[in-house]
């Protein structure tokens, strides 16, 4: 009796169900959870203490993956979740703006939902009514609109990640098409943003692309010359111990030390 169960009569993708659910919803507070995500019993109320805040506009919880013991993959999926949440996204929500609130765990405040519906449901790539970045745009909007954007470490989600190598793949290419797309949606905003964010934008759009810059280079040398760049090959290293010792750290995980053979091969996949 707590709930309304809404069946729309197709699979219309996860952007017109949410808004489906929104319009008919009418609590002050909408919280999005993936369907392959378990919340813990208390996220509800880790989250709603930020919304109290009226300048807040949405919030979101820190992820980890529920499937971790499954491969050597979702392994490492789960400790790259605890980087992106405890570095990326507390970094960015001390300066007040986290710039995409994940799907599996996000609350975000009804009016402020209401007020942007409009834009979100008529985003347009290439022609087409958009079917990818659903979290990301609307953050961007929350943003655009004037609100902060959260993270709240304590409210726990976890969802289920890739387990193979094709699927991560195509995830991660279709996160990365949805940062590169809405980061140019999002330019405008950063004047109005701390500097650190316009820091940490640019580096996520410009540093892969600057970094499978050096690879190709390096492998050039490597097949005109025959010598191997040692110094590209020390440096990507030096980087790699000095974050994942610092995350070891911080998270009081030992594991992290063993996420530096992987992170230093990722760094040459990406």
């Amino acid at each position: 009796p707590r709930f309304d169960i809404i069946l729309l009569p197709q699979n219309v993708g996860k952007r017109k169900a949410q808004i489906a659910a929104i319009r008919r919803s009418h609590g002050d507070l909408v919280l999005n959870v993936d369907s392959d995500t378990i919340l813990a019993s208390d996220v509800i109320t880790k989250l709603v203490p930020k919304m109290q805040d009226p300048a807040v506009g949405a919030a979101m919880g820190q992820l980890t993956a529920s499937n971790r013991s499954d491969s050597w993959l979702t392994r490492l999926i789960d400790m790259e979740y605890w980087l992106a949440c405890n570095e990326e996204r507390a970094a960015q929500a001390r300066f007040g703006a986290v710039m995409c609130c994940c799907g599996p765990c996000a609350m975000y405040r009804r009016s402020a939902l209401v007020m942007l519906l409009d834009q979100y449901e008529s985003q347009f790539f290439r022609g087409k009514p958009s079917d990818f970045g659903e979290d990301r745009h609307l953050t961007i909007l929350m943003l655009k609109a004037g609100f902060r954007t959260e993270y709240v470490p304590s409210a726990i989600a976890a969802t289920v990640v890739p387990n193979k190598l094709g699927p991560y793949l195509r995830q991660q290419l279709r996160w990365a098409r949805s940062t590169f797309r809405d980061t140019l949606l999002g330019l405008r905003l950063l004047p109005g943003l701390n500097r650190f964010l316009t820091l940490d934008v640019v580096g996520q759009n410009l540093g892969p692309l600057l970094l499978a810059l050096s690879v190709l280079t390096a492998l050039a040398q490597l097949a005109l010359t025959g010598t191997a760049p040692w110094w590209t090959v020390l440096m990507i290293v030096a980087m790699t111990m000095i974050r994942c010792s610092i995350v070891a750290f911080r998270a009081r995980q030992l594991r992290f030390l063993g996420f530096l053979c992987t992170h230093s091969s990722t760094f040459f996949c990406c």
